[in-house]
């Protein structure tokens, strides 16, 4: 029912208002200041981040899902001891020192420009040694024509293959696989080695691809019709089939030799080292990613290197190497018939000082293949703000070849 407008009786509003004292304020909601485009963005900025960390969270989370995934599906390889007993492996945080061994073998890629052999041939024998500290890396390119007594390997059926007093090291692949390269190499060297691998063409090809490209220098054209290299004087990026064949080729640098080659695949792997730790690598996920990806691909792996713990604390040891403090040297050698045979005194030299835990130092050139682009760091006394260099190092004769990781060398095409 409405009320008479001629009423005395007041309505509720009329109520309400009554009861406010005179003059008091009417309680107001504040007016909110408008949104400026600055504060917007900044909003949408922050946003932004937040979806994209936590997206590159996720995504960082699975590529490490999916590298372990891919190492774990592979059968790894079981190291054994002189006597053909199963090693143990050596699994989880890494303390100290550790050694580390690397075959190239000459099969798998489909690549054309080499010969697939019924059984495959380890062109190429690398040993690692990275010291207690972490502070200092040794790799130490075997010749794969150097003649080495192969001890008993097994054969892969339970039994094992006789020892052989003298034979080619490229041929201790295909004796026994990757466990009797690793026997090998230890009667060799008299180094402990409790992590080894296998990497085939398809390896160096997508690992040059992951990084986008290797540089390398070279102080002259190079054409080599046998391995398919093809690159011109001076600065080039290699990737794909051109980066394998530059680690591949032998007739287009140097005298043609093995020897050669070696040096050769150091101004490579100088680079690739640099490469891999520029900012560029690292800050970028996608290639860190690639390269893990790539080398889970195509690396067989020894049991021991299948375990995720190992893994991530060997990286953790290489990553704050210093690239001066990284010595790519080649096993001391001289000719001998249509190979090469160790030089007993260079030779126990160089390795007293691997098993003793003592860094290295070269005084003699980069070797055949290759010439110093950029001079080596001076080895003078330090000057003020420098640090010494360690009392324990052992000074190499010239007559031992190779470079740092942080010299810039460059390839010398062959010469008659």
């Amino acid at each position: 029912m409405r009320s008479d407008p001629t009423s005395n009786t007041p309505t509720r509003a009329q109520a309400r208002a009554s009861e406010r004292s005179p003059g008091a304020p009417v309680a107001r909601h504040g007016r909110l200041k408008p949104r400026t485009l600055r504060s917007s963005l900044g909003a949408l900025a922050l946003r932004s981040v937040a979806v994209v960390a936590v997206s590159a969270a996720a995504l960082g989370g699975f590529a490490v899902l999916d590298v372990f995934a891919t190492v774990n599906a592979k059968e790894g390889v079981q190291l054994v001891d002189a006597a053909g007993k199963a090693l143990p492996p050596r699994v989880g945080a890494v303390d100290g020192a550790f050694n580390v061994l690397l075959a190239g073998s000459d099969s798998g890629g489909g690549n054309p420009a080499y010969d697939e052999r019924e059984a495959a041939l380890n062109d190429v024998t690398m040993l690692l040694h990275v010291s207690a500290d972490h502070k200092n890396a040794t790799v130490v390119s075997l010749p794969r024509d150097m003649y080495v007594p192969i001890p008993s390997c097994p054969d892969g059926d339970g039994g094992s293959h006789n020892s052989l007093r003298r034979q080619k090291l490229n041929t201790s692949l295909s004796y026994g696989g990757l466990a009797c390269t690793v026997l090998t190499v230890k009667r060799l060297t008299g180094l402990e080695i409790d992590y080894a691998g296998v990497i085939e063409f398809d390896g160096v090809i997508e690992m040059s691809n992951a990084v986008g490209g290797v540089n390398v220098c070279v102080s002259g054209d190079i054409f080599d019709p046998y391995s398919g290299l093809d690159v011109k004087a001076g600065d080039n990026s290699l990737q794909g089939a051109q980066a394998l064949a530059f680690l591949r080729t032998r007739h287009g640098v140097g005298d043609g030799s093995d020897l050669a080659r070696i040096s050769n695949q150091q101004v490579f792997l100088s680079s690739l080292v640099r490469t891999i730790k520029s900012a560029d690598t690292l800050a970028n996920p996608l290639r860190v990613y690639g390269l893990a990806k790539a080398a889970a691909d195509n690396i067989q792996l020894s049991e021991s290197l299948k375990d995720v713990t190992t893994i991530a604390s060997l990286s953790m040891a290489l990553k704050d190497v210093d690239p001066a403090k990284v010595v790519f040297v080649q096993y001391p050698n001289h000719l001998e018939g249509d190979g090469v045979d160790p030089t007993a005194d260079e030779a126990e030299l160089l390795m007293s000082a691997l098993r003793e835990d003592r860094p290295v130092t070269l005084t003699g050139d980069a070797g055949l293949g290759s010439e110093t682009a950029e001079p080596a760091p001076s080895t003078a006394e330090p000057q003020a703000g420098e640090v010494a260099a360690d009392p324990a190092t052992v000074e190499l004769p010239s007559s031992v070849h190779g470079q740092t990781a942080a010299q810039v060398t460059c390839s010398r095409p062959f010469a008659d």
